[in-house]
């Protein structure tokens, strides 16, 4: 099908590998970023293809507006300036600046996508404590999925609690889904209620697909090691966990749990080109559902805002401030993140 609307990449931190991932994605696979347009500063993603040249020409086309992406040359970058940066930030170093920087072009992006301007939107990664930094504007915010559900929320005049989303991990082996998103381990806890685990089961049944039925297979991973063992080791599974499970059921959901967080992730995950027991596993909490996707490898992950009015995917790694600038950090997860989009907006 010809591309209507492009997708907008977001250059993420500017002291960070997002340029350099950004431009070796457009010098390695120009085929595969054809329909892309950066949302960034000019000036920061011509240092990132100048550092990834590898000997060959990347020149970095500035845009005057998003309506000329389709009028770019071939193998060049289409740039789309929507950030303020009187010189490209020092490599490495969290700045209020750069935050401020990565932040405005993540704003724009998700509006132009939002008001159907863009057909996804792909983030490159930013650093929290860069955000924190840039302002009271963006202070309140712990990370990119907190920020885009209120640009969303916003657009359709909504409260921020009345759009709920929520965080998919995924590779070509595993899927996971979280309850809680970025909380301290000890509010994570506390977060695992009745209600947040039966809207978390609501939204993963809504937006994933199973290859074989349509409806997903979802499992559940417990809270407490063992899954409680009937209470022995903390009742959430009983008293909450469970009902929840329960009340999905009720619901027509295909939910299954809870099940020991050990193993439950080894059942879910597709090997040699066959289907896992499950389709995608609902975790507790940040690291219990990161851990297993980044184990298998982050060069494949990709980072899925769910129960958003748009498609909104990002690279499974961080800023990675101690390979800034050297050109070699690894585009794989990134281009990932592009495909994922380009499917999720079919």
């Amino acid at each position: 099908m010809p591309v209507t609307r492009p997708i907008a990449i977001t250059m993420g931190d500017p002291a960070g590998i997002g340029p350099e991932i950004i431009a070796k994605a457009f010098r390695e696979a120009p085929a595969e970023l054809a329909g892309c347009v950066v949302v960034g500063d000019v000036a920061t993603l011509r240092r990132a293809a100048q550092r990834v040249a590898a000997g060959c020409v990347l020149p970095v086309a500035q845009m005057e507006a998003l309506a000329d992406w389709q009028a770019v040359s071939p193998n060049c970058i289409p740039v789309l300036q929507k950030c303020e940066l009187a010189a490209p930030a020092p490599f490495g170093q969290i700045s209020a600046l750069a935050g401020k920087a990565a932040a405005d072009c993540i704003v724009w992006a998700a509006r132009a996508t939002l008001a159907g301007e863009c057909v996804a939107m792909v983030t490159a990664p930013i650093h929290k404590e860069a955000l924190a930094a840039a302002g009271a504007a963006f202070a309140r915010f712990p990370g990119h999925t907190e920020l885009l559900q209120a640009e969303a929320a916003a657009f359709l005049g909504k409260e921020p609690s009345a759009l709920p989303v929520r965080m998919m991990l995924a590779n070509d082996e595993l899927k996971t889904v979280l309850v809680s998103i970025h909380l301290s381990l000890r509010e994570a806890l506390d977060a695992v209620t009745f209600d947040s685990v039966l809207q978390t089961l609501r939204i993963t049944h809504q937006a994933v697909r199973s290859p074989t039925s349509g409806r997903p297979r979802i499992a559940v991973a417990g809270l407490n090691p063992h899954a409680g063992e009937g209470g022995l080791f903390g009742r959430e599974e009983v008293d909450v966990i469970a009902p929840a499970i329960a009340r999905a059921r009720e619901e027509g959901m295909d939910v299954s749990g809870p099940f020991a967080p050990d193993t439950v992730f080894m059942r879910a995950r597709a090997k040699a080109g066959q289907a896992g027991e499950f389709d995608v596993v609902v975790a507790m909490y940040h690291d219990q559902g990161l851990i297993p996707v980044k184990y298998l490898g982050v060069e494949q992950g990709v980072n899925v805002t769910l129960g958003l009015p748009m498609v909104r995917t990002s690279p499974d790694h961080g800023t990675a401030f101690d390979l800034a600038g050297s050109g070699t950090a690894d585009p794989s997860s990134l281009m990932a993140a592009i495909r994922m989009a380009r499917r999720l907006a079919a």
